[in-house]
């Protein structure tokens, strides 16, 4: 996989610096012992509470030195990525933040983290300074091992520790309440690709079609394989997991954690399908979905969740000064407002009507236009991107579904529909322009009764807004030489001009209009323009069944 880095050997002191640089006011620091210790810190402490202080590996960005600020860490020591930081370099940290009310360690479950923390917490006790360590260990997916591992649901930890840190609470108080919240949080994490060190070879352990259940946060396997399925399938396997473990009754809070490379429109749709499980029902808080603690480019998330009381929920939604915290939010119900309705159809008031020739013709048109969907993407991914297919199949999907309703023995009427209809459903540029096609040739068909003359008139307006002619490369390339032909009254000849009003586009190596105009002349020569393809394809079908 390829990566954005320097060197190797400095990826996480470029990265940390990074950080520094682009934290506002000035509110972080490191210390002076970089880049061999690597120990980011409030710049703000007075060391008048108890310090909060976490770390582990680099790679799980913005954890850990995203969460150090005010309410929640004060410092955070950083390894190389997924090591752990060093005796020396997590003694270094509370010499530095630690005063006379003492100092937390927060620490997640791996055998690294818990022997490097707790010497240096030894080291730190022999002298003189307060140290209390809380261990988090919320990860389910291997039932009954003895050492589960600590991963996002730490954050729960971070942030109720720094909470009652900052309200002037004594080191036994604060530790307590951190402890009590690990033992109350559940994780479980799911991906559908193991994530690539930058600098080292990588080779993906999953098949095209499998995904994998309970793996942690450093690339480690998981649990088991699992096959690729819908995410509500997925959701409803991780809730299975889950649920055993809260308790019936309570409220919770629930973290929807992205591992590092699923798209934001993924991870609502995950948010969402969450909510709607039986695993909602338990849900009063949420944070995210937001990458918190990330594994890399790793391409999944994880569910983590806490039991909910009065004090927990004080502490998670008190406002906080590190950005990288998602705020907790009260589960809500979907507000819906009623959309403006126009006082009359815009076709007319049309009402629906029968003509057999014209069902016949649209219904071939729309399933020609849905099974290309998959070819039109592809070319559509040559050439723009990639979501020609999917844009035309969503306006024939719409234009079939409403079918029964239209106008179809008034052919104006039913221009103007097809108008409407893919105005609204198509989207694009592409549902755009059809919508202003269907609706100028509705109105040349009405004020005179020829269909191929009124045709026309739609292609002028679609090219007047849509500012392509012939030879940009667009559809126009093969719907404008088709529409002259039809002049004559000859479909036969009308789909045979399409077709080579498509074919012409593959020697069109400079594109003036649409995504493709963008796009390299050597990587559009010998590809068809797939909106050329998609109108050829439609006269196409249209001559075989004149």
């Amino acid at each position: 996989m390829k990566h954005f880095f320097n060197r190797r050997e400095t990826i996480v002191t470029e990265a940390l610096d990074g950080l520094l640089l682009t934290t506002s006011s000035g509110r972080l620091a490191r210390l002076d012992s970089f880049p061999d210790i690597k120990v980011i810190l409030r710049a703000d402490w007075d060391k008048s509470e108890v310090a909060i202080i976490s770390g582990g590996g680099a790679g799980h960005e913005p954890s850990h030195a995203g969460f150090v600020g005010k309410g929640m860490l004060t410092a955070a020591v950083s390894g190389e990525i997924f090591a752990s930081p060093s005796v020396d370099a997590v003694l270094t940290a509370i010499r530095a933040v630690t005063g006379p009310k003492g100092a937390l360690l927060i620490v997640k479950n791996y055998t690294g983290d818990r022997l490097n923390f707790g010497l240096a917490a030894e080291k730190a006790r022999a002298e003189g300074f307060d140290v209390e360590m809380v261990i988090v260990a919320d990860d389910i997916a291997i039932p009954g091992i003895n050492q589960p591992r600590g991963v996002a649901g730490t954050l729960f930890v971070h942030k109720i520790a720094g909470y009652h840190a900052e309200r002037g609470e004594d080191l036994k108080t604060v530790a307590a309440h951190a402890a009590a919240a690990a033992g109350d949080i559940v994780s479980l994490g799911m991906s559908l690709s193991t994530c690539s060190v930058p600098g080292q070879a990588h080779e993906d352990r999953l098949g095209a079609d499998e995904g994998e259940l309970g793996l942690g946060i450093h690339g480690e396997p998981g649990a088991e394989r699992i096959a690729l399925q819908p995410v509500a399938d997925i959701v409803a396997t991780m809730a299975a997991r889950l649920t055993p473990a809260l308790r019936e009754g309570a409220n919770h809070a629930l973290l929807v954690n992205n591992l590092g490379a699923v798209p934001p429109l993924e991870m609502t749709v995950i948010a969402k399908t969450v909510l709607s499980s039986p695993l909602g029902r338990h849900i009063r808080l949420i944070v995210g979905p937001a990458p918190m603690m990330t594994a890399l480019n790793m391409n999944g998330f994880s569910l983590s969740l806490i039991r909910l009381d009065a004090a927990r929920e004080a502490a998670l939604t008190a406002e906080v000064e590190p950005h990288a915290w998602m705020p907790a939010v009260e589960r809500q119900e979907i507000r819906v407002i009623p959309a403006p309705r126009t006082a009359a159809p815009l076709n007319g008031a049309a009402t629906p009507g029968e003509n057999s020739r014209n069902r016949r013709l649209i219904t071939a048109l729309c399933e020609h236009l849905i099974a290309q969907e998959n070819e039109l993407n592809r070319l559509d991914g040559r050439v723009g991107d990639g979501d020609t297919g999917s844009t035309v199949a969503a306006g024939a999907r719409s234009v079939l579904a409403r079918l029964d309703t239209l106008p179809l023995d008034k052919p104006a009427a039913t221009l103007a529909s097809l108008g409407d209809i893919l105005g609204t459903s198509m989207g694009g540029s592409s549902g755009v322009l059809l919508s202003i096609f269907f609706t100028a040739a509705a109105k040349a068909m009405a004020d005179k009764a020829d269909i191929s003359a009124a045709l026309l008139a739609g292609l002028d307006r679609m090219t007047f807004y849509g500012g392509a002619g012939v030879g940009d490369r667009t559809m126009v390339d093969a719907l404008s030489p088709a529409l002259q032909a039809l002049a004559s009254g000859d479909i036969a000849a009308a789909a045979r001009a399409a077709a080579s009003g498509a074919e012409s586009t593959k020697t069109m190596t400079k594109a003036r209009a649409g995504r493709a105009s963008y796009v390299g002349e050597s990587d559009l020569a010998g590809v068809a323009d797939p909106g050329a393809v998609a109108v050829a394809g439609a006269f196409g079908v249209a001559a075989s069944l004149a």
